[in-house]
């Protein structure tokens, strides 16, 4: 039988799937397995199969698309809640399946992660929240939650009350996205307002802008556009959104660190200068890319210019409001391919990550 651990969220973008594939790689010496018992989110992995995006990740970056249909036995399409509900599909059914994958995953491994879906109570409408996912498989939660103090002490209470109804362990309550110089400060307040209770407080990752930022890949994504020009650099990370609304030369004076300019499709001389300074290294590290919204065309020679030049650029008849909102509105989620992510958060999890205190926990 495997040691396992519930990795639970007081909700999303917390940094349940960071703490998940951290506790995967700390593990590695180990046979470790990993489950998405309920998969809301469905993605295709490299083999053709449709399961977890969480699931697809675990399994590609650590060599596991053997056990992909283990690690993903329940995938949600749309309509299924209404069928669930109607009676057109089996509650028992798909408790079989969850619970013959744990329990297959459970006798195959030495340690074993169960992530959750978003906060405590998602899946309760199925009769699967996290908090009975958690105690039907006698599995102690690690709780995920974001920075701050109060925010932490609110949104822990308020998830905790439901794994206490369905009498579900908490062991510890891990935070994440710490701000640095507040570290010490901020773990010794959550210690003492937590000080009455059973579980313990764990350290986290602190805030970092390279995790929370998204890749051109998945500005691509979420724009639902391809990405056109240097597809190597599709892994890069924009730090920076901007719109280049000003003059040309002010736009190019107002770039920071990697950033996504977006610029109207009428633009020609802010194109045609983006483009060309795409080239030259003093600009290299400052210019990510290009969204370019708007329903006029763009003038051939402008085509040209940017085709011949390899910038990165996404076209869309989108407005540019709704380019940015969009983007700024989106938290970025990792996927296998974002290897200057993972390879950060491997990095971090060496330094950072406090496994030994964690797994003493589940012992």
């Amino acid at each position: 039988m495997a040691r396992k651990v519930f990795v639970a969220a007081t909700g999303q973008n917390s940094g349940k799937t960071t703490t998940s594939l951290s506790l995967m790689y700390m593990a590695r010496k180990k046979y470790i397995g990993f489950i998405k018992p309920l998969g809301p989110k469905p993605s295709v992995a490299r083999n053709g199969m449709v399961a977890d995006k969480d699931a697809v990740l675990m399994a590609e970056v650590f060599g596991l698309e053997d056990d992909l249909p283990l690690m993903s036995p329940l995938v949600l399409r749309p309509g299924d809640t209404q069928k669930l509900l109607e009676g057109e599909l089996s509650g028992a059914e798909m408790e079989r399946k969850m619970f013959d994958a744990i329990n297959e995953l459970d006798r195959k491994n030495d340690f074993l992660i169960i992530e959750g879906a978003g906060h405590t109570g998602v899946g309760s409408v199925l009769g699967f929240s996290n908090a009975r996912v958690a105690r039907l498989a006698d599995t102690p939660v690690v709780m995920v939650t974001g920075g701050g103090v109060g925010n932490v002490v609110d949104s822990a209470y308020m998830n905790l009350a439901l794994f206490e109804k369905e009498q579900a362990e908490v062991r510890a309550v891990l935070v994440n996205k710490i701000i640095p110089e507040k570290r010490d400060k901020t773990l010794r307040f959550l210690e003492l307002a937590f000080a009455k209770e059973a579980f313990k407080v764990v350290g986290g990752f602190n805030y970092q802008p390279i995790l929370a930022n998204p890749t051109l890949r998945r500005i691509s994504q979420v724009l639902d556009v391809p990405l056109h020009g240097n597809q190597e650099a599709a892994g890069q990370i924009a730090h920076h959104i901007q719109i280049g609304s000003a003059a040309t030369q002010r736009v190019t004076e107002l770039l920071k660190e990697s950033s996504l300019v977006t610029v109207t499709s009428s633009r020609d001389e802010l194109l045609v200068t983006l483009a060309n300074i795409y080239n030259l290294p003093e600009y290299r590290h400052l210019l990510a890319g290009l969204v370019i919204p708007g329903v006029a065309k763009i003038s051939a020679i402008t085509q040209k210019i940017l085709d011949n030049s390899g910038i990165p650029y996404m076209r869309t008849t989108r407005t540019t409001a709704d380019v940015f909102n969009t983007i700024t509105d989106d938290v970025s989620k990792l996927n296998a391919m974002d290897t200057q992510k993972i390879d950060l958060i491997m990095e971090l999890a060496d330094k950072r990550f406090e496994f030994g205190a964690l797994d003493s926990l589940l012992g």
